[in-house]
């Protein structure tokens, strides 16, 4: 056969393998995603009308203490727990609640124990961590890990932003319309219209309608307490 010929046939056959793949692994993804009507949507105690959690999915469990509000977008590998562990009995009322109009990126991981409130139209980057529990060192002879940690509610409010690799500790609230910068570590209160950055995070601008967006003269923070060590 003519090597004009062969190499010809042979990048068809890439050409028809890889169309193969790619819709096959479209099909795999579009079928694996989490919707109302899927059998794994019935765990949840409520996903709204055109919830998806994308395929593949993170470390799910606690299903039916979780809430996600109509048409939210969940993103490939997010991690959305309630609890230590699965099987876990963590009582009668939900504990993580996703508003209406998310869309949490991929990567990303919620991980509530006690109370966890996403408002609606939050948006977050890839790779968010938001968290109501940490590791305390109260004894300082016994292991940290080994050590009961502690929680506190976390409320992020509707309208807000969280940058890509950004941190919600334990006892944070962000008020409405909040910006949260990339890789931020965020703990403590902060106001509607918070713009907060840095390690640990601090309010950097606000809005008022007098000043509009502004820095000068700023609190840094409404009762806000620094990132653990």
């Amino acid at each position: 056969m003519d090597l004009a010929v062969t190499l010809a046939l042979m990048s068809l056959v890439r050409r028809a393998v890889g169309t193969l793949i790619h819709r096959t692994y479209t099909a795999i993804r579009r079928a694996g995603a989490i919707s109302p009507a899927s059998p794994a949507g019935y765990r949840f105690r409520r996903l709204g009308d055109g919830v998806s959690i994308a395929f593949p999915p993170g470390a799910i469990f606690g299903e039916e203490w979780i809430e996600i509000g109509d048409h939210t977008l969940i993103g490939e590998r997010v991690s959305l727990s309630c609890g230590m562990m699965p099987g876990a009995d963590l009582g009668p009322d939900s504990i993580l609640r996703i508003g209406r109009g998310c869309s949490i990126g991929r990567g990303s991981h919620v991980v509530a124990h006690q109370s966890i409130d996403i408002g609606d139209d939050v948006f977050t980057g890839p790779y968010v961590y938001i968290t109501d529990q940490n590791h305390v060192y109260d004894d300082p002879d016994v292991p940290i890990g080994r050590q009961w940690p502690r929680n506190s509610p976390v409320s992020i409010g509707s309208g807000s932003w969280l940058g890509a690799g950004a941190i919600i500790l334990p006892g944070t609230t962000l008020g409405r319309q909040c910006v949260v910068a990339g890789g931020a570590v965020v703990r403590g209160e902060f106001p509607d219209h918070s713009v907060v950055a840095g390690v640990p995070a601090k309010r950097v601008r606000g809005f008022s309608p007098e000043l509009g967006w502004h820095t000068p003269g700023l609190p840094l923070t409404v009762d806000a307490q620094p990132a653990a060590p």
